[in-house]
């Protein structure tokens, strides 16, 4: 009776433990999404592409309307498509083609992936 006692409050312990996990994740989410709605309305719009970045979570890439672009960093995958989707944004599957077409880069981005390939300062 005792080892089922036991196991009773353990899980109990785990489940407490997701829930405060799923909990954390939903805020986390509503923020991103918080930051990627200001953006979209600083642009006039804004569309994006969710990129798994390895341990460090995922990278989501916005492209305003005007070609303003910008990213945020999520925790997860998980997150991030949570966040996109509360952020009501459209979401790609490839950073290509029209979409990518949507950047407008200026003379800094151009001298500095300039910098980067000819080997010159990459500080900018």
């Amino acid at each position: 009776m005792a080892d089922t006692e036991q196991a009773d409050t353990e899980n109990a312990a785990q489940s407490e433990k997701a829930a405060k996990e799923a909990a954390r994740a939903e805020r986390t989410a509503a923020k991103l999404a918080k930051r990627i709605t200001a953006f979209a309305r600083e642009h006039g719009g804004a569309e994006g592409q969710v990129a798994y970045i390895g341990e460090r979570g995922a990278r989501i890439v916005l492209v305003g309307d005007d070609g303003g672009w910008g990213d945020v960093v999520a925790p997860s995958h998980a997150i991030a498509k949570d966040a996109v989707e509360k952020a009501g944004i459209t979401v790609h599957d490839d950073f290509d083609g029209e979409f990518a077409a949507k950047v407008k880069t200026g003379p800094y981005e151009w001298k500095r992936m300039a910098g980067i390939q000819i080997g010159g300062p990459t500080g900018g």
